[in-house]
């Protein structure tokens, strides 16, 4: 017996799923809209139930929602008709989802949150069944087949249900005029909160760690500087203490060509003097994207009276983790 194709096999599947997506375009309706207005209105937060492979779907929307600045979390429908129904107040809005919308699970827990007086909004595949029924808001996720081809499986129409998640939750974020450092605050912990929160006065090497040289000293002052420091290069600055130049070891390698000699040329003479700079209140981020565009392995940061207060290289925007 020959064995089928895997890859004709997966590539069905991505047809038969991004048909799926296609079809439940036309449920970006007012219903959609009815919905969204319902959660951006909430004062309390939003409380996704469901059962089985809903559930997987929906404990990602609930996580999605959370993280671009809409409060949510999920509720598994078993736990809360032992007690996690405490967790829902009048002020919530309760989104459940089923495709058949007959999930008896969730059935049982409907007049509770009736009773309770919260708003309900039902996704599901099937807009006569009762829960689309008893929902205030009912919005259609119906697809035409299964990946599956025992058309069993929740495959294409769980997909289509994910998908409706996240373009709620985008649409909400784009309403509530949620930024990348809202969404930064909720991800403290992770290399998006790095990117996004860290400045360069949380990486740059300040006070004694900054290497400065002034415009008089040699060359060899500024080589046992950089040496000393470990950053590659030093700042370079006049009687007033504010910055006129950068050394580095690129500069270092083209004054060696040269044969200049190191022990009593000034580093005034060799220095870059239109050099790149920042400042301690900068994004890393920034600063990275700075130092990509221009080609270029570190900076001096200085204040506003133009002095250097500290400077960093590519491999401290490493150890950040935002490299």
């Amino acid at each position: 017996m020959t064995q089928p194709s895997f890859i004709a096999q997966g590539k069905r599947v991505l047809e038969i799923e991004a048909q799926a997506l296609q079809e439940i375009e036309q449920y970006i309706n007012q219903d959609f809209d009815n919905a969204c207005q319902l959660m951006f209105q909430c004062t309390g937060r939003i409380i996704v139930i469901g059962m089985g492979k809903s559930g997987h779907v929906g404990n990602k929307i609930a996580a999605t929602l959370a993280s671009t600045g809409t409060p949510a979390f999920f509720v598994h429908p078993g736990e809360a008709s032992h007690g996690d129904l405490g967790m829902i107040t009048r002020d919530d809005v309760v989104m459940c989802i089923s495709n058949s919308g007959e999930t008896s699970e969730v059935l049982s827990i409907i007049p509770v949150i009736k009773r309770i007086g919260a708003k309900m909004i039902s996704l599901t595949g099937n807009p006569d069944s009762t829960m689309a029924k008893l929902s205030d808001v009912h919005v259609c996720i119906k697809v035409s087949q299964e990946a599956c081809p025992l058309g069993l499986a929740p495959t294409a129409s769980t997909t289509a249900t994910l998908v409706m998640g996240d373009a709620m939750a985008v649409a909400l974020l784009e309403t509530r005029g949620f930024t990348a450092d809202d969404f930064a605050l909720s991800h403290p912990g992770g290399s998006l909160g790095k990117r996004l929160l860290l400045t360069l006065n949380d990486v740059m090497h300040s006070g004694d760690a900054t290497p400065i040289v002034h415009e008089s000293q040699s060359i060899k002052d500024a080589l046992i500087e950089m040496s000393a420091k470990g950053l590659g290069m030093t700042a370079v600055v006049a009687e007033d203490q504010k910055l006129c130049g950068l050394f580095t070891d690129g500069d270092l390698r083209r004054i060696l060509e040269q044969r200049i000699d190191i022990h009593s040329t000034a580093i005034s003479q060799v220095m870059t003097r239109s050099c790149t700079t920042a400042s301690a209140e900068m994004l890393a981020a920034e600063a990275l994207n700075i130092m990509e565009r221009k080609r270029i392995n570190g900076l001096i940061v200085i204040d506003k009276n133009n002095t250097p207060i500290g400077a960093l290289n590519m491999q401290d925007l490493l150890k950040a983790g935002v490299l």
